[in-house]
């Protein structure tokens, strides 16, 4: 694989503050708002190669490269597709990701200071949808000077954040990549974000989400909310491949309830590695964005919006995904279809579950790379 983007920094800026407050689409307010981001490549002369990386739930802004304090062995999320000579190849593209609303990493979010009281908001912050999370991202292009993005792009909470872009906004994009992404979370789906949230409320250090100047923190809890959403993130194959029934560091079981299968283990590692970096009330508002999504709740609007634009979508979906199975993609593109958007639908083969999108998989990577060589012909940008 070519070699990386490197040394990257993390870069904050206030989008909203004062008498321009972030007015979100349930009616509230958050009086001011300041958005962690990084940017990848070189913008253009016509500014016409910016491509939007949105983030998965538990992602951030350091979606590719490493920080001068941070490993280089260990660069951002999303690194094996982006940079020179990759799908989103900084040679050509001017690629930016954004930390979200609701975020726990340098984004306002329930860990931020509520000017009105000097106190971290807790579970005062209010509600936010996938919408209000796009109206953040606008903000941080208007401050770049961006007006239309070649592509926004993301998976599983990313994809909706690009789904729901290029409804709102089709005169905005000239592509959306919606990987790995659900329209409509099912019944099961919700039931494990349910569970996952009891766990973290039930923690007796959640303290009703005002934890921040307590000393403690509802670890414990946002530890097995992890653990359960990780079984979800992988697929029965990788599991049996990864682990099996193999026996934590002896040959033979040792027949008590402490871990003592290695499966075990690896979700223990997962959910303290976690806690470490995550904030347990920003888990709870990006997991309510993710059940109340449904962009397509008004057929005819969405019909208009696209109409409205010229926005070409690349739907992918993995075959051992089974938490936002193929089944939902193609409800994606159907509905798309049904609007009058081109679609172009891929289902990839992959042993990895719902993570699919996170490997570097030849056949996704050679999607994406092609797709992406299309808008930027249509563009005219140079090399492409």
């Amino acid at each position: 694989m070519p070699s990386g983007v490197g040394l990257v920094e993390t870069r904050r800026t206030v989008v909203f503050d004062g008498d321009r407050p972030l007015r979100l689409a349930s009616g509230g307010e958050v009086p001011k708002v300041e958005v962690a981001y990084e940017t990848y490549g070189e913008l253009n002369a016509d500014r016409s190669n910016a491509v939007f990386i949105c983030h998965a739930l538990s992602g951030d802004a350091n979606a590719a490269g490493h920080h001068e304090d941070g490993d280089p062995d260990r660069p951002g999320w999303w690194d094996n597709i982006i940079g020179p000579g990759r799908p989103f190849d900084t040679d050509h593209f001017f690629v930016i990701c954004a930390n979200v609303l609701g975020g726990c990493k340098g984004t306002t979010g329930p860990s931020s200071i509520d000017p009105a009281t000097g106190k971290p908001y807790g579970l005062r912050f209010p509600l936010i949808q996938v919408r209000d999370l796009v109206t953040v991202h606008r903000a941080l292009l208007a401050e770049l000077g961006i007006e239309r993005l070649l592509a926004a792009v993301g998976g599983s909470l990313g994809g909706m954040q690009a789904m729901q872009w290029a409804i709102d906004h089709p005169g905005e994009l000239d592509g959306a990549l919606v990987i790995a992404a659900s329209a409509r979370l099912s019944a099961q789906n919700i039931a494990f974000s349910a569970v996952a949230r009891e766990a973290i409320m039930r923690d007796p250090d959640f303290n009703g989400g005002d934890y921040y100047e307590t000393g403690k923190r509802p670890d414990r809890g946002l530890g097995l909310a992890r653990m359960i959403g990780h079984i979800t993130y992988l697929s029965e194959e990788s599991m049996r491949e990864k682990f099996g029934r193999r026996i934590q560091d002896a040959e033979l079981p040792r027949y008590g309830f402490d871990v003592d299968f290695q499966v075990e283990s690896y979700l223990h590692y997962q959910g303290q590695s976690f806690v470490e970096r995550f904030d347990a009330n920003t888990y709870l508002y990006l997991g309510r964005v993710m059940d109340y999504f449904n962009p397509f709740e008004d057929p005819i609007h969405v019909q208009h919006q696209i109409e409205a634009g010229d926005t070409s979508f690349l739907v992918l979906s993995f075959d051992s995904d089974w938490r936002f199975s193929t089944s939902h993609a193609r409800e994606i593109a159907a509905e798309l279809r049904l609007a009058g958007a081109p679609v172009t639908f891929r289902e990839i083969a992959s042993p990895h579950g719902h993570d699919s999108f996170l490997f570097p998989i030849p056949d996704y990577h050679e999607t994406v790379t092609g797709f992406m060589g299309r808008l930027a012909r249509q563009r005219g940008i140079a090399g492409s």
